[in-house]
């Protein structure tokens, strides 16, 4: 048994006519015959489908006239009418699985007005995908030749009127990434909408542009394998385009500043950005220009008179601004069902107005009504309850206040009486607790251990020279005089004053390093050396006066005198004497010398270069060192020889 065929929806110009009862009769049967068609096998199903393509027809009369019935249209604003849209859309699914559904159906303008009517489902997205993947080759030419009059409608001469087809088209690229992607494919799409930004005066044409921008964009990051190749080419366009611009709103500013596209875009790709948009994204940030953020327009309350709702009596401006922000952008939900987004998400209005956007919000969220109104307080009982009379308050007792001192919250005269005590303490007997606390001290200390204490060493208490070098190497440990110190800086410093400047060059210099390993000083200390020496002109003059006076070591070494040993002639040499050329009577004399050079008289030139001589002449030191070099060959041999001859004659002189 056949079913009836299903009649077309009247246009408005016939719905208007028909009388109220009428038309719930008509939506009775449209409801009776759906579901009759639903509850159909396979078999019959696809034989009802093909049968003069009526159900076809049915589904494009539906849609068409539910996408642009007017607000003041209420036959399709029914619950009635809102089952029938969803009986029609379980059939265009059920046709979608049996692989029946007709060319008709997969026209861009019918798939335009299902979007629309369908606008906040989910399950829509659900059928484009399906579409975009199963009939690809049915559906992209009808996308391609409006994408193709879109693009000439804006760079025509009067591109106001693309407009109402851009508005159009938002709810497909809402419910299909893969329609947002299509259209950004090419750039010729993006691009005329980015020169035709600029010529708009009307605000609500630009944020019809931005908002499909907006779409557009992130519809890339949503497909199963994000394009960011395309997204990245896309903000760059963008990016050039407003650079141009320098000064002067663009699209990408507008699309930065009135839409959640960056924090969309981060949120979504994560860990799965590549470098090249990490960067572009945060050069993005900058093109924000509050100049051109679109007013907040203040939502309508409607009256509740005579009626008081109490869910939550918290609200306060701060919240119900949050609740207008979302608002602008979705109209059409309820400040109550505002709240409770704003309830799951912390008051984060971008994380909300993605989630709407995306039609992700959770399970028991989509089942609430969105037409929900927030609660408000009804003062006016509560004017009337303020009036109420009431009993005359008590008087009010002067405020007396309450003697304080220094002596308050004292430990000492709060403290328990147990605590007190006359006379001296007892001494608590030393019990098991404490000999094991003082076993368990003396068990730490280790009597074998023989490392050196080096708490108070020069390193550990802090010296007079810092011998850390400014990277905070340690440097070399400083073993030589304060006198050597300065007599190298002072003779440096009297050659070469330049090098104790406080440069990178003089600091990295040979010199400066050669002075360094010398004294064993760092950089800073060798610089305030000179610094000092600048500011104390008396350290100035003794410096002078020590390392600068006639015949002081200026560390050259003018002679090597001789220290190998040396025979006296005719073995004359003796322990006094140390030049061969001496005697003891000088050149002519004999003895002591006690004459010329040749005589008895005076002291001559008798027992020259001896060891017994006076120590500031330098034949003296000259004698000593000669004697000390060759006493282990000479002196104690000879006296040990003399005495074994002197035994040898029996102590007689021979």
């Amino acid at each position: 048994m056949d079913l009836p065929p299903l009649a077309p929806l009247p246009p408005i110009e016939v719905r208007l006519d028909i009388a109220p009862i009428e038309w719930q009769a008509c939506l009775d049967a449209w409801l009776t015959l759906t579901d009759m068609y639903l509850q159909l096998g396979p078999n019959h199903f696809v034989h009802a489908t093909g049968k003069e393509a009526t159900l076809s027809t049915f589904l494009l009369s539906v849609y068409h006239e539910s996408a642009n019935a007017p607000s003041v249209d209420a036959s399709l604003h029914s619950d009635k009418a809102r089952a029938l849209q969803r009986s029609c859309f379980l059939l265009l699914d059920r046709m979608l699985a049996e692989d029946v559904l007709p060319k008709s159906l997969l026209d861009y303008d019918f798939l335009a007005d299902l979007c629309r009517v369908h606008v906040r489902s989910t399950a829509v997205q659900r059928v484009m995908k399906s579409l975009w993947t199963r009939k690809v080759n049915e559906v992209e030419p009808s996308f391609l030749k409006q994408k193709t009059k879109l693009t000439a409608s804006l760079d025509s001469s009067s591109p106001a009127q693309a407009t109402h087809e851009l508005v159009i088209l938002a709810p497909i690229l809402r419910a299909s990434a893969d329609v947002g992607a299509f259209f950004l494919t090419g750039s010729d799409f993006l691009d005329a909408m980015t020169s035709v930004y600029g010529k708009l005066l009307d605000d609500s044409q630009k944020k019809s542009l931005a908002s499909i921008s907006y779409l557009s964009l992130t519809s890339l990051v949503k497909l199963e394998h994000p394009n960011l190749s395309v997204l990245s080419d896309c903000l760059y366009s963008l990016k050039a385009q407003a650079d141009k611009q320098a000064g002067l709103p663009s699209l990408l500013a507008d699309v930065i500043t009135n839409t959640p596209l960056l924090a969309t875009l981060k949120r979504t790709l994560g860990a799965r950005t590549t470098a090249r948009l990490s960067k572009v994204l945060e050069q993005l940030e900058t093109y924000r220009m509050p100049s051109i953020a679109r007013t907040r327009r203040v939502a309508r309350r409607r009256s509740r008179k005579g009626k008081s709702r109490e869910p939550n009596g918290d609200s306060h401006i701060h919240r119900m601004s949050l609740v207008t922000q979302v608002q602008d952008l979705f109209p059409d939900l309820g400040s109550g069902f505002v709240m409770r987004l704003l309830d799951e998400y912390h008051d984060d209005v971008e994380q909300v107005t993605a989630h709407l956007l995306d039609e992700s919000l959770p399970q028991h969220l989509q089942k609430l009504d969105r037409r929900e109104e927030a609660a408000i307080h009804d003062n006016a009982q509560e004017g009337i309850d303020h009036l109420a009379p009431r009993s005359t308050p008590p008087p009010h007792e002067p405020f007396v206040p309450e003697r304080r001192n220094v002596f308050d919250d004292d430990d000492l005269l709060s403290a328990d009486a147990s605590r007190l005590h006359i006379g001296k303490a007892e001494r608590r007997p030393s019990g098991p607790a404490n000999k094991a606390a003082i076993m368990s001290a003396l068990s730490a200390f280790d009597a074998d251990d023989d490392e050196r204490d080096d708490t108070y060493d020069l390193e550990d208490v802090g010296g007079t020279v810092d011998a850390a070098h400014p990277d905070g190497e340690p440097g070399p440990s400083a073993k030589i005089t304060q006198e050597e110190n300065d007599m190298a800086l002072f003779k440096a410093y009297k050659s070469s004053p330049e090098l104790f400047g406080r440069t990178f060059d003089i600091r990295r210099g040979q010199a400066r390093a050669a002075i360094k390993a010398e004294t064993g000083m760092t950089d800073e200390a060798i610089e305030g050396w000179a610094i000092m020496l600048q500011r104390e002109p008396k350290r100035l003059q003794r410096l002078e006066s020590r390392f600068s006076t006639t015949g002081a070591f200026d560390g050259r070494q003018t002679e090597l005198n001789r220290t190998s040993y040396r025979e006296s002639p005719a073995g004359t040499e003796t322990e006094d004497s140390d030049n061969p050329s001496s005697s003891r009577g000088g050149n002519g004399g004999r003895g002591r010398g006690r004459g010329g050079r040749g005589g008895r008289g005076g002291r001559g030139g008798g027992r020259a270069d001896s060891v017994a001589g006076p120590s500031s002449e330098p034949g003296t030191a000259n004698a000593q060192r000669r004697k000390e070099a060759s006493k282990g060959s000479r002196a104690n041999h000879n006296r040990r020889d003399q005495r074994a001859k002197k035994m040898a004659r029996g102590g007689f002189p021979g």
